[in-house]
Parts: structure tokens; C-alpha cells; sequence
């Protein structure tokens, strides 16, 4: 099963932690000094947030995406890319936001970055972020 997912850089973490703990009525389901992330059923979203100036990038929207439950759904994500006509960088196996992931990016008509991953666990540390600038065909 998917999940949509939206990643945003924000002026001020706690702040920011606070407000979205009360709109989502839950606290985050993961909390690191550097990344708050809210895995929700209702809705169903990841909706994490992270710093401004995390790899260059001022506040607002860093990403959207889809995060699938499984590697088949990420092959037909990958697929769909593909038929979209779209830029990609597959980025594979990766671990970034205190998870181990694989993953595929693509950018759409508008510039808008989109990212589709499955993740198959949790780590201790945030890993190393993408630099997507340069890396989509």
C-alpha cells in the first residue's frame, strides 16, 4: 500500500514540531534534534520536516512523494517514471533521514521534486542527504 509523503524545510524546528503535533493531533514518530517525522494513518501521509539550509534549501516545500510498502511497488514506480517521460536518478539503496531506503527521484513539468522509496528499517543516525541539483538526466 502507498503512502503519499511531503518533506518541508522550516524556519524553526520546535515551533514547527509543536504546530504540527496539534494539527495531526499526535506527536512525532520520530524525533532527532535534526528531523521530525509523523507516520499517519488518518490521513494516511508521511509528513516529515527538517531545518532550513539542510543541503542549501530555504523553508517550504523540500519534496513530495510515494512511499510504497514493498520493492515490486517500487520497480512499478520506477516504471511509471519511466512512461512519464520524466527526468530520473535512481538512487538505489540509501540511507537518509534516519532510515535504510531505496530510492528513485524524478523532477515534474514544473520543476517539483518527487521522490518514491521503500524503506525496510529505521536507523540511528540521518545518513547523508542527496544533493539533487545536478543528478536527474
Amino acid at each position: 500500500m502507498k503512502r503519499f509523503h511531503v518533506n518541508l524545510k522550516v524556519a524553526d524546528l520546535e515551533t514547527s514540531t509543536r504546530f504540527y503535533a496539534e494539527i495531526f493531533g499526535a506527536e512525532p514518530s520520530v524525533s532527532e534534534p535534526d528531523y521530525r517525522k509523523w507516520m499517519l494513518d488518518d490521513p494516511r501521509i508521511n509528513f516529515s520536516i527538517e531545518p532550513e539550509g539542510q543541503c542549501g534549501q530555504g523553508t517550504g516545500v523540500a519534496h513530495l512523494g510515494v512511499q510504497v510498502g514493498s520493492e515490486d511497488e517500487l520497480e512499478d514506480m520506477r516504471a511509471r517514471i519511466g512512461k512519464a517521460d520524466a527526468p530520473a536518478f535512481h538512487e538505489g539503496e540509501t540511507q537518509c533521514c534516519y532510515a535504510h531506503s531505496f530510492k528513485s527521484w524524478t523532477r515534474d513539468p514544473d520543476g517539483l521534486v518527487w521522490e518514491t522509496f521503500f524503506t525496510d528499517g529505521q536507523r540511528r543516525d540521518y545518513g547523508k542527504a542527496l544533493e539533487l541539483a545536478d543528478t536527474m538526466e
